[in-house]
Formats: structure tokens, sequence, C-alpha cells
């Protein structure tokens, strides 16, 4: 028996698209690769994991196709071509990279897209957008789109190794109005929690909403006092390419919070904290961080990134929510942020349907129910580490 066209399997719902509609898109040619195929591991619960292709491009600067192809565009801005075959290749610190990926879409007119970095990809403060032909915007694949995918890649804090067919960034597929209002996120907390504080769901009456649902930092800290780390300056080569291999303490040093549960930003220096709330995402709704900037202009929660179904959710109730990493950097002055504080922003859109498998260990999620912010390239670490700054 045939399985029904994608177009049948939205109908005239709305919301994002889960796995299984993923994986028709796939089958369909809606979701292509050319001549490779596309994994099934890289289907997650609400979005796919979009491939490098086998070479870079090192650019002299960012753009925009303004109405053009891509390919075209680059063109006038190509310094260097890099081979990402086999051992892959070194992309320095500071440098813009453009890299297309295996990926192309042949979208229905009614299906868009948004992609965001992985989490890892965040973790290590490595900046990606994804670029269309045409596109006046980063990120954004207009509803109906036909054409392949451009991936910009920025190191910033430091050089890191990458190679064909490693997976920076990931795509949603959404169809009509998927984004709630605050008050459907208000009315679908009071039914179903989907923050917690300290294992209780947060009263409706504190849930901070402003085109979203805002988090705070968490600046208490462990017993000794540690909140977080700060990337360290001229650290060596990260190997993206491997998981749970490399030494933290070359890259990071540990952050402890001040008297009055505060920390104050060295400007330009990039940070990873924690949120003070525990984030549930049930099968029926999937989330976005969204980059925020605070009026002052001082601090930026600095990547925007996806929550699939089934992120700190357990239906069991053994926990209640997962806290979520924050990746931060101060501006041009230092700035104090205070235990609590308001950093973050995540929006939440309706599923079209709960997806057959949801976030988690069960598909080898990295992040549930996580408690360090390390990404998972490094070794987390260990009783001892105190002596090398990351106790």
């Amino acid at each position: 028996m045939s399985r029904p066209a994608l177009a049948e399997l939205l109908g005239d719902r709305e919301g994002v698209l889960p796995s299984q509609h993923l994986e028709a898109a796939i089958g369909e040619g809606v979701i292509d690769a050319g001549d490779f195929t596309i994994p099934r591991d890289n289907v997650q619960p609400a979005s796919l994991d979009l491939r490098l292709s086998e070479v870079a491009y090192r650019v002299r600067c960012s753009f925009l196709p303004a109405g053009e192809t891509v390919e075209s565009r680059v063109k006038d801005f190509i310094v260097d071509e890099i081979d990402l075959h086999r051992d892959g290749a070194v992309l320095e610190t500071n440098r813009p990279y453009l890299i297309p990926l295996k990926e192309r879409l042949s979208l229905p007119a009614s299906v868009r897209g948004k992609a965001n970095p992985k989490s890892s990809t965040g973790r290590a403060d490595v900046f990606t957008r994804v670029i269309t032909d045409g596109s006046s915007r980063f990120d954004e694949i207009a509803p109906g789109y036909h054409g392949g995918l451009y991936l910009e890649v920025v190191p910033l804090s430091f050089p890191v190794r990458v190679r064909e067919n490693l997976s920076l960034n990931q795509l949603r597929l959404a169809v009509g109005r998927a984004e709630l209002t605050d008050d459907e996120v208000r009315r679908h907390h009071a039914t179903e929690s989907i923050l917690f504080d300290d294992g209780k769901p947060v009263p409706a009456e504190r849930l901070a909403l402003s085109s979203g649902l805002f988090l705070g930092l968490n600046l208490r800290g462990d017993a000794r006092g540690r909140v977080g780390y700060r990337a360290r300056e001229s650290a060596p080569l990260l190997d993206l390419t491997t998981v749970g291999q490399t030494d933290p303490e070359p890259y990071w040093e540990s952050v402890r919070r001040e008297d009055g549960n505060r920390i104050i930003l060295s400007p330009r220096h990039f940070y990873l904290l924690m949120s003070q709330e525990a984030v549930s995402v049930p099968p029926t709704l999937a989330a976005e961080m969204t980059a925020y900037d605070p009026t002052s202009g001082e601090l930026r929660t600095h990547y925007a990134g996806f929550f699939d179904p089934g992120f700190g959710y357990d239906p069991a109730g053994e926990f209640r929510g997962s806290t979520a990493a924050l990746e931060v950097r101060a501006h041009d002055v230092p700035f104090m942020v205070e235990n609590s504080q308001p950093v973050c922003k995540l929006t939440f859109e309706r599923m079209i349907e709960p997806p057959t498998v949801l976030y988690g260990q069960g598909i080898g999620s990295n992040y549930q129910r996580q408690t360090e912010t390390l990404g998972k390239h490094f070794r987390r670490p260990r009783p001892g580490d105190e002596q090398l700054g990351l106790d």
C-alpha cells in the first residue's frame, strides 16, 4: 500500500511538520539530496539535520543574493576553495565561509521553511545561517521554494575542523499559522505545564510573556559558585567531527558568581550559562529560542535554536523539564546580570500532529535532562578538574 502524498497528509491543517511528514517529504523528493541518500537518523521529531557538501568557499564578506542565485553572487566574493572530503578542513576564526548543503528543496506552495544552528554548533560559538536563491532574509525559506541551500559559517571563538556530511544546522518546515499567541501559551501551560522552577510548575501569574516566553538566568550556581563557562582566548583547534573526546580545559574557564548571585560579563567574550527555569515541550508543540537583545543593547543571547517535541518532557513524571543552555555575549561595555534576570525568549508552535519519535535518549539526543552547558564535543568535567579551572 502506497503512502499518501504530502499534500494529502497536510490537508488544510496548520503547524510544524513532524518526523513522519518529513519522511514523506523525503520520499516524494520535496527534500532531496541528488545522488546522496538522506540518513534516516537525520530526521528529528520536528526538524531535519542538514549536511555539508564536499566543498567550502572562503569568502570576503557575508551577502544576500538580492534576487539572484547564490551561485551567481558568490563568484564575486570567493577568496579560496576548500576541500571538505576525507579528513575535512580547518575553518579559521572570524572569517566567513559559504558551504553548499547536500539537501535541496522543492516545497509545495503552502510549505515554508526555517533553519537554525544545532545546539552543539551554538555552544561551540560557531555562527551559522542559511542562504537561499533570491532571498532577502537569512534562515527563512519562502513558501514554494525550489532550489539549493547554502550555509554561511563563521567560527568566532575557536578555529574548527569540519568535513563533508557534518551537520551544523537544522531545517524545520511549517504550513499555515503555527506560532502560538501569548494567550495560547498561557492556556496550554494551565492544562499541561511547559515551564518549571525547582521541579514545580511556574504559577501562571509568573509567566513572563511578550510575543514569547522569557527564561531567566541561573546564577546561583553549584556548591563552588560556578555558574558556567567563558571561552578562552587563543584556544587550540576544535574538531567538530568528534564527540565526547575533547578536553575542555584549553577552551573554557569557569565563571563564578559574585556575592548577590550576579556576574559581570566582559565585552565581546562568549559565555555558556544555564536557564533558571526548566522547559518541557510536549508532543503537540515545538519551540524555538529566539535571539534576544534587551532595549539597552548591551547583551545578546547569541543564537537561536530549535527545541523539538519531547525536550524536557516525561509523561511518567520522573523529571519535570530540562534547563536550557544559554549562549551569551556582552557588546561594548562590561554588563552585570543577576540571578533570574530574563535573558532569552522561547516561542512555541503547534505541531500538525505529534511526531512518531520524541526528543530524548531513545533517539540519541544529547541534551535531555542536561545539567552542563558544554557541548557534545567535550568530555564532561570530572572530579579533580578544579585544578584546571573547570570545577
